[in-house]
């Protein structure tokens, strides 16, 4: 058996786990998932979802009578359900759907249904737990079905209905979002709709009345491989017709920003030149919007990660990605104020943003115009902010709106009568602070602005 380091939110299966071998990830298969591992590799299932790019590809490393060890393809920066915009969760519903219909029309099915077994990456969501997959039994009910709805139905419709920031739940709930919660929480009138009642309202009750089964009397009902496929059709139409109606304060942030035409041209001319100069090819965007300065940089990037708080900025960036079939780039949603944490049990099933991005050590972190919010909105001493920035930070390229800037004037007249405690917000103090943890190579003040772009090196 393999000795190396076992991940340590690969312990709920016991069909095989994932392990790290000299920074590498692995998995390994127990005798326990032989027959369908075989069956499955046998009958071309994994290569043809491989080839459509539903599931991680892997490669066979060895094979013994104790184990059996695959190499997928290594994912760089893992993203988690509640760091997804509503697209991005709805792409991922999909594509689960998509694979349990294509699993029972060659004689399997899904075992497991959790948005944790997808993630974004090359521009897409890709499902990545090969070892999800089980025999198809005849007259057997989906038994990942429950947890499609906890994990993807419901937290889809509480977004739709209760707002976006519903996706969030999923940070709290790791095994999905009680049935029972998520109908509590959706309007009166979806028990109205037909679908909606059947998939979440009486759900609710069958499970509620399951859960008083004390002595375990309850038959498993039977449901032939025909309704099954309609109920994952219904699943699926009901899914990709769901849209929402929302709007947010910086979802078209560029349409409303106080540069003008040349000062925008020449802050994406500095970034770019920087970048070149580094020969950067990692970046992350902290508070990035929709992507429009990374995708202004013209030295050829291999992956950029591009974050914020706005669910439709992140969508905006998500569809482009989908229009261009963008491959080097990742959007999805940050608070900088309050980062993703480490969750599950002993809070090391799903890693925090700083553990992760720590680990993926970008060439280049940019912070466009983010400073301000942070230390007018969030009350973040500067000092603060660029111990943050340094711990994961090679090189920062970061602007700074000055006190005359219009949206800093906005968010200081916020402040009422304790507008005046914020009178250390100024470039001096900024740098003073920032001195502490890195060195300054470059400063520029754009023309016709009230801003000045920075690059820094960590110390």
């Amino acid at each position: 058996m393999t000795t190396n380091n076992r991940h340590s939110s690969s312990f709920r299966d016991p069909s095989g786990f994932i392990f790290t071998d000299r920074g590498v990830i692995k998995r390994s298969i127990s005798p326990l998932y032989f027959e369908q591992y075989n069956a499955l590799k046998s009958s071309n299932f994994f290569k043809k979802l491989h080839n459509a790019g539903l599931l991680i590809s892997h490669e066979e490393l060895s094979v013994s009578s104790e184990e059996i060890i695959i190499q997928p393809e290594q994912i760089s920066f893992m993203n988690y359900p509640y760091e997804w915009s509503f697209n991005q969760y709805k792409e991922a519903a999909l594509l689960t759907l998509k694979i349990q219909k294509f699993a029972l029309e060659n004689g399997f099915s899904l075992k497991d249904a959790s948005a944790f077994n997808v993630t974004f990456h090359k521009g897409k969501m890709v499902f990545i737990d090969t070892l999800s997959f089980d025999f198809y039994k005849e007259n057997s009910p989906w038994r990942a079905y429950k947890q499609f709805i906890s994990h993807f139905f419901g937290p889809l419709l509480l977004a739709k209905y209760n707002g976006l920031e519903s996706l969030k739940l999923m940070n709290s709930f790791i095994d999905g979002v009680p049935i029972k919660m998520v109908s509590s929480m959706l309007p009166l009138k979806t028990k109205l709709n037909p679908f909606l009642y059947s998939n979440i309202h009486l759900l609710a009750k069958f499970e509620e009345k399951h859960n008083e089964d004390y002595k375990g009397v309850s038959k498993e009902s039977n449901l032939s491989k025909k309704a099954q496929l309609n109920i994952i059709k219904g699943l699926y139409d009901f899914i990709k017709k769901m849209s929402l109606k929302t709007s947010s304060e910086w979802g078209n942030y560029y349409d409303k920003t106080n540069y003008a035409n040349d000062a925008f041209d020449q802050k994406a001319t500095i970034i770019d030149g920087w970048i070149t100069q580094l020969e950067a090819k990692t970046v992350i965007d902290v508070g990035g919007n929709d992507g429009t300065f990374v995708r202004k940089i013209k030295h050829q990037l291999h992956e950029a990660l591009v974050c914020d708080i706005d669910y439709n900025a992140v969508d905006a960036n998500h569809n482009y990605v989908k229009t261009h079939k963008e491959t080097y780039m990742l959007p999805f949603v940050f608070d900088v104020l309050n980062p993703s944490a480490n969750i599950g049990f002993n809070n090391k099933e799903r890693d925090s943003f700083l553990k992760r991005i720590k680990a993926y050590a970008p060439d280049v972190t940019m912070a466009l115009a983010v400073i301000h919010h942070m230390t007018l909105s969030g009350n973040i001493p500067f000092e603060m902010s660029a111990e943050f920035f340094s711990s994961f930070s090679k090189h920062l390229i970061i602007e700074f709106p000055k006190r005359n800037d219009s949206w800093v004037q906005r968010l200081l007249n916020t402040k009422g009568e304790f507008k005046a405690h914020f009178d250390f917000y100024n470039i001096e103090n900024f740098e003073s602070s920032y001195s502490k943890y890195f060195t300054l190579v470059e400063k520029v003040a754009i023309d016709n602005s009230e801003r000045v772009m920075y690059i820094y090196k960590s110390l």
